[in-house]
């Protein structure tokens, strides 16, 4: 996509090579991303307060429910498919509807954060995707699944918007990629936590009751965040010399309104609304058809699921925390920031391919190594591509980027969902092509990267 031409207030499109990544197209001068990278290399000291990591920890502790809320009709589908009755083609529609939601959600989201705040923000996101993850419990039809599902896609698509934006302000960006690992890894605990919890309150208590418990969990901390977080120059925590530390890249310029029309304008933007475009729909298939696919291949029901998928998740939440450290290991080595981020991903993707063998598995273990390898990778890659948004964008856009992005990505999500029901329903649920495409995917969307 060529450059476009300067436009009052907006300097030309930086190329993303050979001049490093930190260069934003936004307003940073060639000098000062010059000084920007040099600082990501530094050997600025560490300062005495860490407080940011506390903050880090909130993101983890908000990704983590919001995982957990998504993953509670994944664990229970194949009994809800027996009670309720719905084919593949429904059940496709219902996590579709997710997807679909989750798009609309994220056109809005980021554009509101960045307007209203972070602080506010997240919190109005993680009361709304709670009120509607409780409201599961009234359906009792495939559409008053998609119903609740469409309203839970709404609310849940303010987390990573708020969380990318929320680490853009709280960190340098030599310490983004290895922070946003940290908190993206809370997804794999959520999922982990979903089969640990949903089977015994379902056989306890009933399905109602566990979309009403989990769900509740969020309230509780929506008034936590609300409590802790709060701008790094505002928060009494925060020393003087922590504060310098986070900020200590180059002073971006003073905030001007910068339309979408113009954010669509940037190859950055496309590269990353490309990337997430073609591999969320692949994690979108492991988090609401995996239970499925080892029901139907290998006979795992609903009080056996969880052994495989605590794998297969805390597989994944080394590949996320390790992807992030990753890039974070190789600018240490001297590398470009261009030249790390890419390497890392490239790692990942490498790394997802060998799931292409999944769905011909002979044993549930094979088939588990396989996607759990690809889930970890997946989370890597995921880590890095995040990080581009503030690597390349100031930080008053990155809601906006971050949001337009994820919106690719439930698009790509809600057409694959759709897909793999139609596809499933006409082939007896043969799951090996998916899995084919699920492994080349990542290195040809890195490729157009």
């Amino acid at each position: 996509m060529p450059a476009p031409a300067p436009s009052a207030g907006l300097p030309p499109v930086a190329a993303l090579d050979p001049p490093p990544l930190g260069v934003s197209p936004l307003g940073v001068s060639p000098s000062e991303a010059g000084a920007a990278v040099a600082n990501l290399t530094g050997d600025l000291e560490r300062p005495r307060g860490r407080y940011r990591w506390t903050i880090c920890a909130l993101l983890f502790a908000g990704t983590t429910i919001n995982y957990l809320d998504r993953q509670v009709l994944g664990i229970l589908a194949p009994t809800l498919q027996t009670e309720i009755g719905w084919n593949e083609i429904e059940y496709g529609r219902i996590v579709s509807a997710f997807t679909f939601a989750y798009m609309l959600g994220f056109l809005v989201v980021g554009r509101l954060l960045d307007r209203i705040g972070t602080r506010k923000g997240y919190a109005l996101a993680i009361v709304a995707w709670c009120a509607a993850a409780m409201g599961h419990a009234l359906a009792r039809t495939p559409f008053g699944f998609g119903a609740a599902r469409f309203a839970l896609g709404l609310g849940e698509s303010g987390n990573f918007p708020a969380a990318v934006k929320a680490t853009a302000e709280w960190f340098p960006k030599k310490e983004r990629a290895f922070a946003t690992g940290i908190f993206n890894a809370g997804s794999n605990v959520g999922a982990i936590a979903a089969p640990l919890i949903v089977p015994w309150l379902t056989v306890t208590y009933g399905w109602q009751e566990a979309f009403v418990v989990t769900g509740a969990i969020g309230l509780v901390f929506a008034a936590a965040w609300w409590v802790v977080y709060r701008d790094p120059g505002e928060h009494p925590r925060v020393t003087a010399e922590e504060l310098a530390y986070i900020r200590q890249d180059p002073a971006e310029p003073s905030a001007i309104k910068v339309p979408w029309a113009t954010l669509l304008r940037h190859r950055q933007t496309w590269a990353f609304a490309t990337g997430k475009f073609m591999t969320d729909a692949v994690w979108f298939f492991y988090l609401f058809w995996l239970p499925k696919f080892l029901d139907a291949r290998f006979d795992i029901q609903l009080g056996r699921l969880a052994a495989p998928l605590i794998v297969i998740y805390l597989v994944a939440d080394v590949g996320s925390v390790g992807g992030g450290w990753l890039s974070k290991a190789f600018l240490a080595r001297g590398w470009t920031l261009n030249r790390a981020r890419k390497g890392a991903m490239l790692v990942c993707a490498l790394c997802v391919a060998p799931t292409v063998f999944a769905g011909l598995a002979t044993s549930v273990w094979a088939a588990v190594a396989f996607v759990a390898l690809a889930a970890a990778a997946h989370q890597g890659w995921s880590a890095n591509l995040y990080t581009l948004t503030s690597d390349l964008f100031p930080k008053r856009v990155v809601g906006s980027v971050v949001g337009i992005g994820s919106a690719f990505g439930a698009l790509g999500g809600f057409l694959f969902q759709n897909a793999t029901g139609a596809y499933l329903q006409a082939s007896g649920s043969n799951y090996a092509p998916i899995f084919v495409v699920c492994g080349l995917t990542y290195l040809a969307a890195l490729g157009i990267i």
